[in-house]
């Protein structure tokens, strides 16, 4: 038995997301349960997906086996004193937090369980942070991001996609916006409500809510996805390899994890400064065919990223 735990509080969360994939890869050849650490959990995504809230009062609790902890961890808390000792315990780590890896790491002396295997989500995390462990990209369904053909004849649209939070959007942008609005271009963004006060309304600026609509149907609205970050960094940045998995070409900022697998000019671009994206913005707006060959590479990179043998690679991990 394999027990995944999350708090699976917000159902556009990146943890979640990878939670309930790891969940899909699993279930198809191992006995999986899915449980949450948080009362606070989404009643979407509990009426979605057989979530159970760890619960010994209740004796609602996980019975042994392989737990495996994602974006949610056992310390400080009652219940791993009174449930089952697991067999294996896995404990993937997809943040920059140092004192969640410490409480991970040193394990209670009242608590017999085994130490955690380490998984990581990326090689930059890992230089980051400088600790050893698997590294597993997060699992991501390419059959629900197919390429779609150029879109009809329409202004040229760039647009991004993220969680409605501040440090998701870097302060720098909105001037880019406003310069490439001006220039006939189309901002598309959702998960954009930080900055409905802060970009003056226009017949070409769409700001739209977080989950507003499903990735697979926002994405291929765009010609260019477009992606930087404020305070929050991209552990691995999910959003990215869904854009490439839709043959959009990628335009990033060379921080974050999904940077190692952007090579640049071939099936995506990264940038340092605000003036070198909007260079590379104004590239492929003027040049369709370099966007359909860009997005064909990207799409590329994400069959290979996530081919039938790496999943399987990574699924051993956890069956083992």
């Amino acid at each position: 038995m394999i027990h995944l735990f999350n708090g699976f509080q917000n159902p556009f969360g990146g943890s979640e997301r990878e939670t309930l994939e790891l969940y899909r890869l699993l279930d198809g050849g191992s006995r999986v349960r899915l449980w949450s650490t948080s009362s606070r959990m989404s009643s979407e995504l509990t009426r979605q997906f057989p979530i159970h809230l760890v619960s010994p009062a209740r004796r609602i609790v996980p019975d042994g086996g392989t737990y495996v902890f994602l974006g949610a961890h056992w310390r400080n808390k009652l219940w791993p004193y009174l449930i089952a000792r697991p067999r294996r315990l896995v404990y993937v780590f997809n943040t920059f937090h140092p004192k969640v890896l410490g409480l991970t790491t040193r394990m209670p002396r009242l608590l017999s369980w085994p130490d955690a295997e380490l998984v990581l989500i990326s090689d930059f995390q890992r230089r980051m942070l400088g600790v050893e462990g698997a590294v597993h990209p997060s699992p991501i369904d390419l059959d629900r991001f197919k390429p779609c053909p150029a879109l009809p004849d329409g202004p040229f649209t760039v647009g991004r996609l993220s969680r409605d939070t501040p440090d998701k959007h870097h302060p720098d942008d909105l001037a880019l916006y406003e310069a490439l609005l001006a220039d006939g271009t189309a901002i598309r963004i959702q998960g954009g409500m930080p900055l409905k006060d802060r970009l003056a309304p226009r017949p070409r600026l769409e700001l739209l809510p977080q989950g507003q609509f499903a990735a697979e149907d926002f994405l291929p609205t765009l010609d260019v996805f477009y992606y930087r970050t404020g305070s929050h960094v991209e552990t691995f940045g999910r959003v990215v390899f869904e854009a490439m998995a839709c043959g959009l070409p990628v335009v990033c900022h060379s921080h974050g994890g999904y940077a190692d697998h952007i090579r640049h000019g071939e099936n995506g671009y990264l940038f340092e400064t605000t003036g070198q994206a909007a260079q590379i913005l104004a590239m492929l707006k003027a040049d369709p065919a370099l966007r359909a060959v860009v997005g064909q590479k990207a799409r590329q990179s994400v069959e290979a990223l996530f081919s039938p043998q790496a999943q399987l690679d990574r699924l051993d991990f956890y069956r083992r």
